[in-house]
């Protein structure tokens, strides 16, 4: 009896091992599933969501027809060609941006983005631009130096990088704070209108957005003087490693092949700031 028992026993046991040993099997393959999965996310057919500025010129912005363009939209489908990714537009109001990004709306934040002062709000790629904070007014309007601005009002873009430089201790808030007021605008578009019919002196604006709109009017200049300087980068969620990594790649490989170059053909305001260049 204990002889059967004992047979009995090892049988059981036998086949509780083989049953474990089939689970763990399982679980291997699973495992070995969700990598692949994982590693196959960004992979062919992808499709990327491109959050940008929808009136943010010369880098991005979204027309009366709804058509969109830019250079840094450019950028952006040339990277999807290039990985054989779908290409899908996420415009929205700039206020709107971490909202849009944080909800999944959009991949990234690629829109004449600075870094400076955000490195630790967004995992950031390689910087692709340099960028200067100017002062643009009207020709004939007397105002030839930062010290002309006090008691003026002078525009700005809402959570801009020349908003935050303005409103910043460190930065040019004792220059504000000499100014009748500082007006915050939705788009620089708005503002440009304001400035030229006089509802504001001047406009505290990027060099390269200043340069597109001088380019179509000749009353409008730029002071010698800067605010302050800066980076470009494209903004993603801290986990996004992968992504953020597949993206700086291609960078570099349409760098080296001339795209962006050619790309930059179309946008001569940003073509000497640019600083992704073939290695």
């Amino acid at each position: 009896m204990k002889k059967k028992l004992t047979v009995l026993l090892l049988a059981f046991t036998m086949i509780f091992t083989m049953l474990a040993f089939a689970a763990c099997g399982g679980g291997s393959d699973a495992d070995e599933e969700a990598a692949a999965t994982e590693t196959e996310q960004y992979g062919e057919g992808y499709v990327f969501k491109h959050g940008f500025d929808l009136d943010y010129r010369p880098y991005s912005y979204r027309d009366d027809n709804g058509e969109i363009g830019g250079f840094d939209v450019e950028m952006a489908q040339a990277v999807c060609e290039l990985y054989g990714w779908e290409y899908e537009a996420v415009p929205f109001n700039w206020d709107a941006k971490d909202a849009e990004l944080n909800a999944g709306s959009c991949d990234c934040i690629w829109s004449g983005f600075t870094i400076n002062g955000r490195e630790d709000d967004y995992l950031w790629s390689m910087p692709y631009s340099d960028n200067t904070q100017k002062i643009m007014v009207l020709k004939d309007s007397g105002i030839a130096s930062l010290a002309d601005l006090a008691g003026k009002k002078v525009g700005v873009q809402t959570a801009t990088s020349a908003y935050d430089l303005l409103n910043d201790e460190e930065g040019q808030k004792e220059l504000a704070d000499t100014f009748a007021s500082l007006d915050v605008y939705e788009t620089y578009t708005i503002a440009i209108t304001d400035l030229k019919a006089g509802a504001v002196d001047a406009l505290a604006i990027d060099v390269t957005r200043a340069q597109e709109a001088m380019a179509a009017d000749d009353t409008l200049v730029c002071l010698d003087e800067n605010l302050g300087s800066e980076q470009y980068g494209i903004g993603f969620r801290k986990d996004d490693t992968e992504l953020c990594d597949k993206i700086n790649e291609a960078l570099k490989t349409l760098a080296a092949d001339g795209t962006v170059d050619k790309i930059a053909e179309n946008y001569p305001e940003i073509k000497d700031y640019l600083t992704l260049k073939a290695e």
